[in-house]
């Protein structure tokens, strides 16, 4: 599934217009060499396929934390098949295939399961409704966690996308806080022409969006709360629900198991794909940049202001792919290598990087150049890593 090329981190305060210029400066100096010109690895990646099973367009690889160990294949019409042991169990876990608008960049995008799935059976899902409107729904599980029947939909969010198809985002997660985590597009054409990413008050376009989903009385369908610690309840100038703005299109959001960390990567427009780092405690309110910037470079423009922009924490060039795709920071028991490195893949390209889970485009060292369309990673139980790519297969991911 293509993804059309995102946005920023690493707070930078600007005393004057020609001190940002210099530090910009220095800094696209600093990131601009293409990454396989970074020196040998001193160990490589490689994909173990996990099932004989062709999966169709899967969009995640996930896990409900119950201690079942199964694995959760999101698949972009709109369905989700179960993995345990290696081997696809019979039917759908979901199937809303009539609820979703599936092709190009629209799709069931994003599973998220509840913190609490084994006792609450609460699950949500990201997807594009027939017209293009992006919805968050939760469903509930049957007794037995087998099965979701789509009649246990519940909207939570709804989200105006129809005037064009691609940066539909689709990401989610929860943190470590218990919120629920989205990380919405630009609502899509070239360079944010309606300048959504940078509006605060208009909608949620362009925006990681942090809500309480065990609370009530926000949204459309009164079914969140905003936390009070939101950077933008309240008082503040903005949408209640935004968390961090700037984003042209997060294709895939984690939390560091480890210290609890966000990384967003951010799809690119023609010549940087970024990776942004909110620390843990982060108090939200980071502006990444978009439109005004792509990476750490002036979008469409040959200076711009940095002020209260936060800078990408790594980016590469569109020298070695054109469309990020987000991983996470290993911290399972077995591939002792990768132990604190942030993997992640160009969906273009097949590369495989890792960088150091402190950030740094000086850390980036790729891994592996495959021939694989990645679309996403995501984590089993034990923090293990695992791979989906666009023709439908399940790798494992290996440090030997």
């Amino acid at each position: 599934m293509y993804r059309a090329p995102m946005t920023t981190h690493a707070a930078l305060r600007r005393p004057s217009l020609r001190t940002a210029i210099l530090v910009l400066a220095a800094l696209v100096a600093l990131v601009g060499a293409p990454l396989t010109a970074s020196g040998a690895a001193d160990f490589s990646i490689t994909l173990s396929r996990r099932t004989s099973h062709t999966f169709s367009s899967p969009t995640q690889v996930t896990n409900a934390d119950d201690g079942t160990n199964r694995q959760f294949v999101v698949e972009q019409r709109g369905t989700i098949r179960v993995v345990k042991n290696g081997l696809v169990q019979a039917g759908y876990f979901l199937d809303i295939r009539s609820s979703v608008e599936a092709g190009g960049e629209r799709g069931l995008l994003g599973v998220a399961f509840h913190p609490d799935f084994k006792k609450n059976r609460r699950l949500f899902a990201y997807y594009t409704r027939p017209g293009g409107d992006i919805v968050v729904s939760r469903f509930t599980a049957n007794l037995a966690r087998t099965k979701v029947s789509a009649d246990s939909a519940r909207p939570v969010l709804l989200i105006e996308h129809s005037a064009a198809s691609n940066h539909n985002g689709g990401s989610m997660a929860f943190g470590p806080d218990g919120y629920l985590y989205v990380g919405v597009g630009d609502g899509g054409g070239g360079g944010d022409p309606a300048k959504n990413a940078q509006n605060k008050v208009r909608n949620l376009l362009g925006k990681i969006l942090r809500i309480n989903v065990d609370g009530t009385g926000a949204g459309p369908y009164d079914r969140y709360s905003i936390p009070r610690t939101n950077p933008f309840a309240g008082a503040v100038r903005g949408l209640n629900e935004i968390w961090a703005y700037g984003l042209r299109n997060p294709w895939r959001i984690s939390f560091d198991r480890g210290t609890g960390a966000l990384f967003i990567a951010d799809v690119g427009q023609g010549r940087w794909e970024e990776i942004d780092r909110e620390p843990a405690g982060s108090p939200g309110g980071r502006n990444y940049g978009w439109n005004v910037m792509e990476g750490s470079a002036c979008y469409n423009a040959s200076s711009c202001s940095l002020a209260g922009d936060t800078l990408p924490v790594a980016q590469y060039s569109h020298d070695d792919g054109c469309s990020i795709t987000g991983g996470y920071v290993y911290r399972g028991p077995s591939q002792a290598k990768l132990t604190g490195l942030y993997v992640f893949a160009d969906y273009c390209s097949g590369k495989i990087w890792t960088m150091p889970e402190d950030g740094g485009t000086a850390g980036l060292v790729l891994r592996a150049d495959t021939a694989q369309n990645i679309t996403s990673f995501g984590e089993n139980e034990a923090g293990e890593l695992f791979a989906v790519t666009g023709d439908g297969k399940l790798y494992r991911v290996l440090a030997p």
